[in-house]
């Protein structure tokens, strides 16, 4: 474990939040934050949410919330080698995908369609609209009163949000409608821990998906053999191990993988350390280019695997037939929410049926966007079927 870095984020230095709370005697406002995640509503719906198959497919594939603990801890492996903010590290990575609606990236399409004459939907926004106004579990605010790094983090989880190109008025409703965006400098970087956890999160889904790809027989191991990289750790495995059957060499190989992904991320980020010595988490943000990054070479050999899983699995008719029934369900959910606000249960009724179109609007796909899988299809069933009538 290395000593804390010169340009770690600290704690003591947090620029706190935006209502005044009095600090923690046992915990860092970083851990704080952490657990205030893991208490959340939207962080404990996550287990009923679509990473690439819908929940109820299997028990043994990713979830939004499986996916989001393996990104934590690969997040806290790469920020205790680099000497930064494991805690922070951690909360973001925990919280990176508190936005997502239910039936993954194929939900969020259908919901930003709905709402095209609306604003539009935007997961990473939505996830800064959960944590600042929707999770009320608190007397004196609303939201999870977030320290600002946590902030500016999910806000940047991308990198900058705005530039010469790219003006506030561009931005997703959410982040322009929150009233501090521009103290949280979008024109900059997220801190050193951020970006870190961004690509914890690719490091996490390119191998998970790879093993859910296999035990869900949409391609085999033969199949990777010509993919740069994983191809070379599988057939390594296969040559000291030849008596693994296929389940065992699979997660040998990923396993592997991860370790190659992390210790090129961890390599190139020490590279660019050296390159430009930021003595601060501030010197970070402001840099003209990413300090966490995987080495050129490895990014042009990921997209051979980046291309064949959008091929072979992302784009599969089985993925692409659950895609489809999503999306309608979810049309369905939408349009007779919009159409019927009364047919909405409470708190959300009572809301939605006193207010203009455009703001119901905004109630019922926030109320669509926090389901699990389950639920969505459970009040599809509840509206749509004359058997369910009660």
């Amino acid at each position: 474990m290395e000593k804390r870095a010169v340009f770690a984020t600290r704690h003591e230095e947090s620029r706190g939040r935006y209502f005044d709370e009095a600090p923690s005697a046992t915990r860092t406002p970083f851990q704080r934050d952490r657990d205030r995640i893991v208490h959340s509503t939207a962080f404990r719906r996550l287990k009923q949410k679509t990473q690439v198959f819908v929940a109820h497919e299997g028990d043994h594939y990713r979830t939004r919330l499986t996916h989001s603990l393996e990104v934590a801890q690969i997040a806290r492996s790469v920020s205790r080698t680099l000497g930064l903010d494991e805690d922070l590290a951690e909360a973001l990575a925990l919280a990176h995908d508190l936005g997502h609606p239910p039936f993954g990236h194929a939900g969020e399409d259908q919901l930003d369609e709905c709402m095209k004459g609306f604003e539009g939907f935007d997961h990473n926004a939505q996830t800064l609209r959960l944590v600042t106004k929707l999770e009320v579990r608190y007397p004196n605010f609303e939201g999870l009163n977030l320290t600002w790094e946590m902030l500016e983090g999910l806000v940047k989880h991308n990198g900058p949000v705005t530039g010469p190109d790219t003006p506030i008025t561009s931005l997703p409703a959410a982040f322009r409608n929150f009233p501090h965006l521009a103290d949280l400098e979008p024109d900059q970087f997220a801190g050193p821990e951020a970006q870190v956890a961004a690509l914890s999160d690719d490091i996490a889904y390119n191998n998970h998906d790879i093993d859910d790809g296999i035990a869900s027989g949409l391609f085999t191991i033969d199949d990777l053999m010509d993919i740069p990289v994983v191809g070379e750790q599988f057939r390594g495995v296969r040559i000291e191990y030849p008596h693994l059957s296929d389940r065992m060499v699979t997660y040998e190989a990923v396993r592997r993988l991860i370790g190659v992904w992390i210790n090129d991320l961890t390599d190139e980020t020490r590279r660019r350390i050296k390159l430009h010595k930021p003595a601060s988490a501030a010197e970070v943000r402001a840099m003209t280019v990413p300090l966490v990054a995987f080495s050129d070479e490895l990014e042009a050999r990921q997209r051979a695997l980046r291309a064949f899983l959008h091929e072979r699995m992302y784009k599969h008719y089985k993925v692409n037939r659950m895609r489809s029934q999503a999306k309608r369900l979810l049309a369905d959910l939408f349009n007779i929410f919009l159409a019927e606000p009364e047919t909405l249960p409470p708190p959300w009724r009572q809301d939605a049926t006193q207010v203009t179109d455009a703001r119901r609007a905004r109630i019922v796909c926030d109320y669509i966007a926090g389901m699990t899988d389950t639920f969505a299809m459970e009040e599809h069933r509840r509206l749509y079927e004359v058997s369910s009538m009660r």
